[in-house]
């Protein structure tokens, strides 16, 4: 991984040459500016993503170099210094975008947090853009997703906790993050635990965290993701799964916002919102014993419902134009469209896997098809899905699909032997040849 660059700005040398020192034992490329001119000749041509700007300075002041560094870019974190600090201007600092504000003499201990914190936030930040570029918005006019959106708006709002029920592939985590971003936490971290993926012996140590030498392998102080969420929101996807033992102390949590790392003694205290998100029925969970009730009615403050796609299919049409979109953005290709009859299909269709299901499906259609107009036959799980006639409008549509149904299911059964499907429709093998010509089945 790149080494994170720190552009220090002070007019003192003293303090360029101590910080310089200090950040790179630390692993930090780092530049040193004694103006602010020439810090942000350094931010146009090397991008730093720290910068420790000194508040008083002969020329452009460190208030005046801020404004300026934000206009030219707005992602590098800025930690403003002074020796004459006051409220006012911490204020006034923070209104233009610093990070955070600092008193001469520095507390290197707090310096290098800062740094860390501010790297780690950058990082959060560019995984949501990422994830916002990967289609991760909420698409859906449907009477059951206008109640979600509905939900969503009035629980951001809120500090309360936040349970989502939902089948795989519907969206829980999207909707987790549109709860955190609409709250008054988005600049703060919205950290995720997936508590199926994680081994149960070490899922403490990644909620908790732990101190050096508490266990095998524990060769450096590691953060929790209670710690890592400090100010933001902690998401636990899959909670259904968490182990009995761990649940008790995510429970006593949640309760009292402190804990102890592993093998620690020190109480760390946290302001965090919990998000849970389970595809499971945590009713029956509890009845078998696997959940814990207490557990459940902390969690379940603002219970949210993801419908399955089946039931809320008059949003495939917008899904399905939004991921055309998505992907043919992704992979430098025109926008591709969809017959008709396709659109049927993909109504007509249940989709077990949800949008999920759906993403991918059409992801696959713009990396493996090479025309402008994607067809129902190019998805085998479709072209051959059960079809409800009465959505056509004439006898004619709905006679042909039939038979391209029939006609295909025929010919999987036969292993695509058109003669012995021939044979067993009682047709003529040169009709029957006609007929998949016609109705546009494709033969591997």
């Amino acid at each position: 991984m790149a080494k994170a660059t720190v552009l220090v700005v002070d007019d003192e040398e003293g303090i360029l040459e101590t910080l310089s020192g200090i950040l790179e034992d630390e692993g930090y490329e780092v530049i040193t500016a004694s103006t602010g001119e020439q810090a942000l000749s350094y931010v146009r041509e090397i991008h730093p993503e720290i910068i420790l700007l000194d508040v008083w300075m002969p020329g452009m002041d460190g208030i005046e170099t801020l404004k300026a560094i934000k206009a030219i870019r707005r992602e590098p974190s800025v930690i403003m210094i002074s020796g004459h600090a006051n409220i006012d201007l911490a204020v006034q600092a923070t209104k233009l975008g610093a990070y955070d504000f600092l008193e001469k003499p520095l507390s290197l201990e707090r310096l290098l947090i800062l740094i860390k914190r501010a790297l780690e936030r950058q990082q959060l930040e560019r995984e949501n853009i990422a994830l916002r570029s990967r289609g991760w918005e909420i698409i859906g006019e449907s009477p059951r997703m206008k109640t979600l959106k509905e939900e969503i708006s009035m629980a951001a709002k809120s500090q309360g906790r936040v349970i989502i029920f939902g089948e795989s592939g519907t969206g829980k985590e999207l909707v987790a993050r549109t709860l955190h971003e609409s709250s008054d936490r988005k600049d703060k971290p919205f950290i995720e635990v997936n508590c199926a993926a994680i081994p149960h012996e070490l899922i403490e140590s990644e909620l908790f965290g732990h101190e050096k030498g508490s266990f095998t392998g524990a060769f450096e102080r590691k953060k929790g993701k209670f710690e890592l969420a400090d100010g933001g929101t902690l998401f636990l996807d899959e909670v259904g799964d968490m182990a009995l033992h761990t649940q008790a102390k995510v429970l006593r949590v949640i309760e009292t916002q402190e804990f102890q790392r592993v093998g620690g003694s020190k109480k760390i205290k946290v302001d965090v919102r919990t998000i849970a998100a389970t595809n499971k029925n945590l009713q029956e969970e509890i009845k078998k014993g696997s959940f814990r009730e207490d557990l459940y009615f902390r969690l379940n403050v603002i219970p949210l419902n993801v419908p399955p796609l089946r039931d809320r299919k008059d949003d495939i049409p917008l899904l399905v134009e939004h991921f055309l979109r998505l992907f043919a953005q992704q992979y430098g290709q025109k926008p591709k469209k969809v017959s008709t009859a396709t659109f049927r299909a993909l109504m007509n269709y249940d989709w077990p896997g949800n949008v999920r299901e759906l993403k991918n499906t059409i992801e696959r259609l713009v990396i493996m098809n090479t025309s402008d107009i994607v067809d129902v036959r190019e998805i085998p799980t479709l072209s051959v899905a059960e079809t409800d006639y009465m959505n056509y409008r004439t006898l004619r549509e709905a006679r042909e699909q039939f038979e391209k149904y029939f006609i295909t299911k025929r010919l999987q059964e036969n292993n695509w032997n058109i003669s012995k499907t021939a044979e067993e429709l009682e047709i003529e093998r040169s009709n029957l040849h006609r007929k998949i010509k016609a109705l546009g089945i494709v033969i591997p």
